[in-house]
């Protein structure tokens, strides 16, 4: 499906779904899309988490609720998906800045929040330096975290800071290994690559994984075989066709600002190649990070849209 209709669809299907208890997983799986991929492009595009959304959607129309008088705040608490009137009351105070017995009194204090319209300008896209390449299927091996789309962009760059300072010694600096795991940072060049892997929802089906709606990142170098040291991990990526999207000047910026277009500019606008896979693959050379001439990548999972 094309990426501004599925979009559009994902806004829709919440619209439609408000006063359910859904989450980011179900509407991906309306619009068939990673949910990784939706949260990732909807959030960039909008400005708004999923959960975001359907949050502050539903705190309007209760208080639109409010005003009208057919229901007390114990039962908007709960027709909106709150635990408790407290919590309720809570959150729409954050939201509106007065309480709802005060929003009754003063209509003008209403924060209105209406559904999104997803008119994407499409600019620029295809001057973005990216080569589609099929490249044959490899493993790395790294370290893994679970991360939570909703604040995943904060908590990543938190897991490569205390990487680099436990390891970044040996990736910048030639630090000679003292133990198994250094030995295969070295070896494998771990740090190169950071992966992200959504398939923690199928693993939850499978009875392997204790929930959904996450995703894995690895922090990553290629496995060149041997033992893996207790606290890494190994994963596969198949042979497949990549959109590789050149990145050059100081991170995080520059990296932010490709993802950025990448959603808003080269999906959107490209009516060839659609998303394949639930990964996502950032590749970093060696050098200083901070230099308007460092060089990256990302990586996009890509297919031919069947016509």
């Amino acid at each position: 499906m094309e990426w501004t209709e599925s979009l559009r669809k994902a806004i829709h299907y919440m619209e439609t779904h408000l006063l359910e208890n859904i989450r980011t997983e179900d509407v991906a799986g309306e619009v068939h899309i990673s949910p990784f991929y939706l949260q990732k492009g909807f959030s960039i595009v909008t400005g708004y988490s999923i959960a975001e959304y359907l949050r502050n959607r539903r705190l309007y129309l209760a208080a639109l609720d409010i005003v009208a008088g057919k229901e007390k705040v114990i039962e908007l608490a709960y027709k909106y998906g709150y635990e408790t009137p407290e919590s309720f009351t809570k959150a729409f105070t954050r939201f509106h800045g007065v309480s709802p017995v005060q929003i009754k009194k003063d209509t003008g204090k209403i924060r209105p929040f209406l559904p999104l319209k997803i008119r994407l300008e499409v600019k620029g896209g295809t001057d973005m330096d990216v080569t589609v390449v099929k490249k044959e299927g490899f493993q790395v091996v790294g370290f893994e975290r679970i991360f939570s789309a909703e604040d995943s962009y904060q908590k990543i760059p938190e897991f490569w800071a205390e990487y680099r300072k436990k390891y970044g010694l040996l990736w910048e600096k030639g630090k000679k290994p003292e133990n198994a795991v250094e030995e295969a940072v070295v070896k494998c060049d771990v740090g190169e690559y950071g992966i992200c892997i959504d398939d923690l929802g199928e693993k939850a089906k499978e009875g392997k994984a204790a929930s959904c709606g996450k995703f894995r990142y690895l922090i990553a170098g290629i496995y060149t075989g041997g033992e893996i040291p207790e606290g890494m991990s190994v994963y596969e990526l198949p042979e497949m066709e990549w959109a590789c999207f050149r990145c050059v000047g100081a991170m995080p910026g520059a990296l932010q600002s490709v993802n950025t277009r990448i959603f808003k500019e080269w999906l959107p606008g490209n009516s060839e190649y659609e998303v394949a896979r639930y990964v996502n693959v950032e590749w970093y050379s060696r050098g200083d990070m901070t230099s308007n001439d460092y060089e990256s990548s990302i990586w996009l999972p890509v297919k031919k849209v069947s016509r």
